[in-house]
């Protein structure tokens, strides 16, 4: 009995460890299987937002594409005299220089005669700056001086004190400053040396703003955004985004490129967490497909929709060269003819035979692989475009500048 027991106790045990073994199996295996399930749905997420989400390099920011009302700058303009230029100013033929140093120097007190005056040193220039609708009184500007007179170079100058205006005629601000010129002008007897332009230079911070811009800018109760592509869909794109992004119908659109915005109740006098928020919204612009041709340099540039339909191109050029020239025919010894000058005319004509090529297009590799195929140069694609859209088989606005 205690034997037959033992042993049933033994097989017991065996079973046991059995059924241990099979549970984990069975946990193993369902381990798996969730983890796999895991993995599958992670990937088929990835390929969801790979497939439908645009990637970014399709979409730009509100504000590269737009501007908003009430965020401008305005432009200001003077006339000011540059000094210790080291013989490189105006000639004694601008007047208007030989003047201003005068009036300049009689209200200094010193009275003197324009006539005596030897203007080499200084210059007569225009200074132009943009002054930015936040600007205040006691901030600086940037401003770019211009010679207008016939100076060489303002390398080295200073300009003194010059009042700058706006379009109303008040002064907004005042500028003062050494220039700095990104060029220089070396001239000789027989030689002569330049790079970039001497006679315009800038003065980083060269002017204080005197007066601000009478415009507050959180008094606004409606705002434009005015946007630079001028296109229907991109433009209920932009009025979708912001209606969604305000949780309400206050964007609306106007025309092709100008969304209206009622301003929400709070952010009225305080718009700039407004502007914050809007300006950094997603577009995805859109527009007509275009082709731009610069005659003057050969550059040619494709849009990204631009199609063509199925046609056909032959594209050669004719070359017909023409060389004049004279031979002298000479009289016999002892004869009485006379040297005679004869004319003569070398004709060669070169004509290139391409053979005709079927081009067709649906995106733009294979436009350019096709257009590349007829081997044509860059000022030939010129020729080759404008026949295209002639016959109708270019899609895409041609635009020359």
């Amino acid at each position: 009995m205690t034997v037959m027991s033992d042993i049933l106790h033994k097989g017991n045990g065996v079973s046991d460890m059995h059924t241990d073994n099979q549970s984990k199996y069975i946990d193993a295996k369902r381990t798996a299987r969730s983890l796999m399930l895991v993995i599958l749905v992670m990937a088929a997420s990835v390929f969801w937002t790979t497939a439908i989400v645009p990637s970014p390099a399709e979409a730009a920011r509100l504000k590269d594409i737009a501007s908003f009302s009430g965020v401008r700058t305005n432009e200001l303009v003077g006339y000011g005299l540059v000094v210790g230029l080291a013989g490189t100013g105006d000639g004694t033929s601008s007047t208007f220089t030989l003047r201003s140093m005068s009036n300049m120097l009689e209200k200094m007190g010193v009275e003197t005669n324009p006539d005596d005056l030897k203007p080499k040193n200084v210059a007569a220039v225009m200074v132009t700056a943009k002054l930015p609708v936040s600007a205040k009184p006691g901030s600086s500007l940037d401003i770019t001086v211009s010679s207008l007179g016939d100076a060489e170079s303002l390398l080295g100058g200073i300009l003194l004190v010059t009042p700058l205006k706006g379009l109303d005629g008040k002064v907004y601000a005042v500028a003062q400053g050494a220039l700095t010129i990104g060029g220089f002008s070396a001239v000789g007897e027989a030689a002569t040396a330049q790079k970039n332009i001497p006679t315009v230079g800038r003065i980083p911070n060269g002017a204080v703003v005197e007066r601000s811009v009478p415009f507050r800018f959180n008094n606004q109760d409606r705002m434009t955004v005015n946007l630079s592509v001028r296109d229907f869909g991109t433009t209920m794109q932009v009025v979708n985004k912001i209606n969604s992004a305000l949780g309400g119908n206050y964007a609306s659109a106007k025309d092709i490129s100008t969304v209206e915005l009622d301003l929400p109740d709070q952010f009225r006098g305080n718009m700039v967490p407004l502007m914050a928020s809007l300006e950094n919204l997603s577009i995805a612009p859109d527009g007509k497909a275009k082709v731009v041709v610069d005659e003057k340099t050969g550059t040619v540039v494709l849009g990204q929709d631009v199609r063509l339909s199925k046609v056909a191109v032959a594209h050669g050029n004719l070359q017909i060269v023409i060389a004049e020239s004279e031979d002298v025919s000479q009289p016999g010894p002892f004869s009485d003819g006379t040297t005679v000058v004869t004319p003569r005319t070398d004709l060669e004509v070169n004509e290139q035979n391409n053979p005709l090529m079927l081009v067709e297009g649906a995106t733009l590799q294979e436009l350019v692989d096709g257009l590349n195929a007829i081997g044509a140069a860059p000022r030939d694609l010129i020729s080759i475009i404008r026949a295209l859209k002639a016959a109708g088989s270019l899609h895409a606005d041609v635009e020359v500048i």
